[in-house]
């Protein structure tokens, strides 16, 4: 399909994320994200008055956080500007995307921005009353802790499902802490030369706020909190679940950060970009859900809706991301496409850098579309799941303006 929204080169960019409790803890995921948004928007000289619309997507609640993308419109000078506020899980990066392309379809906007945050550091601790139990005691809800922990449709863990899936396919401890030694090393890529790869899309070293924005309370190089492991290290450790497969190594780890991206028209998508002769134009985009507690699965139907979209084939794409928050993820998905795993998430994915949620699409989308400049071109997938056993996936190409 050839959608008419385009995401002008260059027009993205993303914090680095930060391992949950580290240096972006004390930070308001939506005031953040605005902060940072001022200093990018600047950085391209882009006025944020030119924006007609705007997306915002979180998966933790905030302070204040009813108010949503007007309120963050407004906080970085674009107040004559509405849209939706999202949350779709780990799916939210894609869901914000599809959003503003649609708006751009139909012909309600023309210059839109897409912008993901979440902090899972110290989240909200909520009580729901219950006038029907007994005294009128009501329900308390830590909101990041439970809901990793429990699915109430079932009610299973989100590592449950790995489990699940580890078994249906039979994949090994030892075969998921292979993909983590071959995902590290392919991250270690884009901390080469000076994390040349990073610094497409993120501005470092990067300055940590302070609460009040008008001091800087630390510098970082790239990602923080990032594991180094070891063959040794790996082999030691044993399954989270007596009798299961999935250790503490074969996953990822809660972080925060924030990432954003400008969705337009192709008309103005050159005037956008940092490189006039590059073009990325969407082509499809999937959304699906798998069997009960068995959320890894349900990446491929999503990449095979988006594809089907594209009009493209797996062999086609000339490079394949994916969010694994479980090693299992990608060694699922690369053979129910019959592709070679070792050949995914070129310069990092989630299983190394982390799992903020929200940001965490648009960090891989960006990083999709980096890597096939890199390469010259070409069309490129995302697929990642999220909570609910969903997923959602998006096919795009970079090509010659």
């Amino acid at each position: 399909m050839n959608y008419k929204a385009q995401i002008p080169y260059g027009a993205y960019w993303s914090t680095p994320f930060a391992r949950w409790q580290g240096s972006f803890a004390h930070l308001h995921s939506i005031e953040f994200a605005a902060h940072v948004a001022r200093q990018e928007l600047a950085r391209r000289k882009i006025d944020p008055a030119r924006f007609d619309h705007g997306v915002l997507g979180f998966s933790v609640p905030q302070h204040h956080s009813f108010y949503g993308l007007p309120w963050l419109m407004g906080l970085i000078g674009a107040a004559q500007c509405s849209g939706p506020t999202l949350m779709q899980a780990c799916a939210t990066g894609v869901r914000t995307l599809l959003a503003a392309a649609q708006e751009i379809e139909v012909g309600l906007a023309t210059q839109a921005l897409v912008i993901n945050c979440d902090r899972t550091s110290n989240g909200p601790h909520l009580y729901s009353p219950n006038p029907r139990s007994p005294g009128g005691t009501g329900v308390a809800e830590d909101w990041v802790m439970d809901n990793f922990s429990c699915d109430p449709l079932g009610p299973h863990s989100m590592l449950a499902t790995a489990e699940n899936v580890a078994a249906r396919h039979g994949f090994s401890t030892s075969e998921q802490h292979e993909v983590v030694l071959h995902r590290e090393a392919q991250y270690a890529k884009a901390l080469a030369d000076g994390a040349a790869f990073l610094k497409r899309f993120m501005t470092l070293p990067f300055e940590v706020p302070a609460p009040g924005y008008k001091k800087t309370l630390a510098l970082l190089e790239a990602d923080e909190g990032v594991s180094h492991s070891t063959p040794e290290r790996l082999a030691a450790l044993k399954p989270v679940t007596p009798g299961g497969s999935v250790t503490y190594g074969g996953q990822t780890h809660p972080a925060d950060g924030n990432a954003a991206l400008i969705v337009t028209t192709g008309e103005l998508a050159r005037e956008w970009s940092t490189d006039r002769n590059i073009a990325v134009r969407l082509r499809g985009f999937g959304t699906a859900r798998a069997e009960l507690a068995f959320m890894p699965e349900a990446t491929f139907p999503a990449a095979q809706l988006a594809l089907s979209h594209a009009g493209r084939g797996i062999s086609q794409m000339a490079a394949v991301k994916t969010h694994n928050p479980f090693a299992v993820n990608d060694l699922f998905f690369a053979r129910a496409n019959g592709i070679d795993w070792r050949s995914m998430n070129n310069y990092g994915c989630s299983l190394v850098w982390g799992h903020p949620q929200a940001p965490m699409g648009t960090r891989a989308i960006i990083e999709l579309i980096e890597e096939l400049a890199l390469r010259g071109g070409g069309f490129g997938l995302f697929s990642g799941c999220a909570a609910g056993d969903t997923a959602m996936a998006v096919v795009l190409e970079v090509g010659d303006a």
